[in-house]
């Protein structure tokens, strides 16, 4: 028998997955469940492994696979809204393929209508790389990943400082182009006007918070005037 704790917290995993296609970071896992710190999250993750709920995948970052579901969360096979616990911050839906044979990022998706982005390069998920500009070639995304009737472009990610929000080196992000963004939108931020990074967004004041997802990685603290928003985070696609 599970408590009350171990259901929220599967519930929370298998709602994340069934929506994004990846698992939350338990640092999502700890700001849903109220609980003050990630050793309460570890402890109720082994003992849902322990009972047979979920597995950890190894040498994969935040990897959980559910294996099965307690009776009381058999709806969650269904399409609905999250409602058991509240929801914090931002993991990107992922479209997954075979390593293609062409370069790195140029993937096509088949079991939707696809279209097609220009790549722009690379961006980096760490320290910041040159500002991206040029078009290497294009990448074929389902058109159910674009929003609304906005300009969107793809970025190859370059860097490990956002692998805790499930984005890790070499991904393919889809960027929706805008130049707002809210408090803990993933963004792709251009410094200085030659520094182009993949992170996310916290305005404190006079002040832009550029959050890494990574404990290695300390937060960028920048005055508004040096940062532009270039567009938000709204799809991801990986190769294996």
């Amino acid at each position: 028998m599970l408590t009350k704790k171990q259901i929220q917290l599967l519930e929370f995993i298998q709602r994340r997955m069934s929506r994004d296609g990846v698992p939350p970071s338990f640092d999502e896992m700890k700001d849903a469940l109220d609980l003050r710190s990630k050793s309460g999250i570890h402890r109720l993750v082994t003992a849902l492994e322990e009972r047979g709920f979920i597995r950890r995948l190894p040498h994969r970052a935040r990897a959980l696979e559910v294996l099965r579901l307690p009776d009381a969360l058999t709806h969650l096979t269904e399409d609905k809204p999250d409602t058991a616990v509240k929801e914090s911050g931002f993991t990107p839906r992922v479209i997954s393929n075979a390593r293609p044979a062409r370069p790195r990022g140029a993937m096509t998706v088949v079991d939707s209508p696809a279209v097609q982005l220009p790549l722009m390069g690379r961006i980096a998920a760490g320290v910041p790389i040159e500002a991206i500009s040029e078009i290497s070639h294009h990448v074929a995304v389902p058109g159910t990943m674009l929003a609304g009737r906005e300009h969107h472009y793809a970025l190859e990610v370059t860097g490990d400082s956002m692998i805790e929000a499930g984005i890790n080196d070499g991904d393919v992000v889809v960027i929706r182009e805008q130049d707002t963004a809210e408090n803990g939108d993933i963004i792709v931020a251009l410094i200085d006007d030659q520094e182009a990074t993949l992170k996310r967004y916290r305005r404190r004041g006079s002040m832009i918070a550029l959050e890494a997802a990574n404990q290695a990685y300390e937060t960028r603290m920048l005055p508004e005037s040096r940062v532009r928003v270039q567009g938000r985070l709204v799809g991801l696609i990986r190769s294996y």
